[in-house]
This record gives C-alpha cells, sequence and structure tokens, in this order.
C-alpha cells in the first residue's frame, strides 16, 4: 500500500540578496521511497521541478549545516531555529529558498509517525524504485539525444 505525507509552505526564493519572493512548496513523502523527501516548486512562468533528496538530510538540516553536493540543508542563523535555508545546485545555477523551521518540523513528524527514522528498511521496495528511477533516466537521455 503506498501511503504518503504531503504539505504545501510557503517559503521565500531569494533571487538575490535585494530580491527575493514567496512561493508556495509541496513537500512530499511516501513510504514506497521511505529514505526520501520531495520538494515541488513553481516558478512564474516555469514548469514545476521536483528535487528529492534524504529525509535525514532536511532533519539534519534544520538544527546544523547539512549537505556536500547539490543539496544543502541549514539554519539560518547560526544560534537560531526561527529559519532553515535549502540550497539547491546544478553546476553554477542555484535556487535558494527561506522556510520557517516550524512547517519543516511538523512535515518531518508526520513522516516518522508514518515510517520512523531508522525504519525505512522495512518499508518500500528500494531495488524496485531505483530500477524505475533509472528506466526513466534512460528514457529522458534517449529522448533528448
Amino acid at each position: 500500500m503506498r501511503e504518503s505525507v504531503h504539505a504545501e509552505v510557503m517559503m521565500s526564493f531569494l533571487v538575490s540578496e535585494e530580491l527575493s519572493f514567496r512561493i508556495p512548496v509541496e513537500l512530499r513523502y511516501e513510504t514506497c521511497d521511505p529514505y526520501a523527501v520531495r520538494l515541488t516548486f513553481h516558478l512564474p512562468g516555469d514548469a514545476p521541478v521536483t528535487w528529492a533528496f534524504g529525509r535525514e538530510l532536511l532533519i539534519d538540516g534544520v538544527g546544523r549545516p547539512c549537505g556536500d553536493g547539490d543539496v544543502r540543508v541549514s539554519p539560518a542563523e547560526p544560534d537560531s531555529l526561527g529559519d532553515v535555508l535549502i540550497r539547491l545546485q546544478v553546476g553554477s545555477d542555484q535556487a535558494l529558498f527561506r522556510s520557517s523551521t516550524a512547517p519543516l518540523i511538523a512535515f518531518l513528524d508526520r513522516t516518522d509517525k508514518l515510517v520512523p527514522l531508522g525504519q525505512e528498511g522495512a518499508h518500500g521496495d528500494f531495488d524496485a524504485h531505483l530500477d524505475e528511477a533509472l528506466d526513466r533516466i534512460l528514457a529522458e537521455e534517449q529522448s533528448a539525444g
């Protein structure tokens, strides 16, 4: 059975130090992929963009800077849990979002009730999900080339 947790959170999309605007961002967690959360945002004039990254990265990033690669999560202020920064990067392109911590914690709490942290291996079929993702990536590459 496919179960999920969904939340819409208003986040600030930080274009520059002088320019930002608030947009709704969808957070989704599914038991079929119990290690990941998905963040989908709709920028004006563009198709929706979805990023998947580790649930544990989001959990840890609420309290301390986390992430080495394309996704980095950290408190906005070193000694405050008021806001969280989520930085998404592909090459030299990046998107920076600022969110209040409270709705992220509420979302993560609901995911933990569905699949407790550390119990992910008992849920979902990771191999089938990986095969499905690889098939989708290969199909996209073939259609683009």
